[in-house]
């Protein structure tokens, strides 16, 4: 996974990883990896989670904001 880059330097992920049409993300001091694909939370959902983990910038308010716990996947 990459590390997420933060640049507001406040916020809750640490990492994620792209894959064809799904975003993986690991929260600060979490050990579960939560996947996002195009039928949980969507396509357009997904891509914009992807835009702005590769800007550093407003991934973690966009999720609870607009994403909330509708994840494809969890790995404990």
């Amino acid at each position: 996974m990459q590390r997420y880059g933060n640049l507001e330097g406040d916020s809750g992920i640490a990492e994620y990883e792209f894959a064809p049409g799904r975003i993986l993300i690991r929260f600060v001091g979490k050990p579960t990896i939560y996947e996002y694909d195009g039928m949980h939370p969507g396509a357009r959902q997904v891509r914009e989670m992807k835009a702005r983990a590769k800007e550093g910038r407003g991934l973690a308010t966009y999720i609870s904001q607009r994403v909330g716990t509708n994840y494809a996947h969890k790995w404990e």
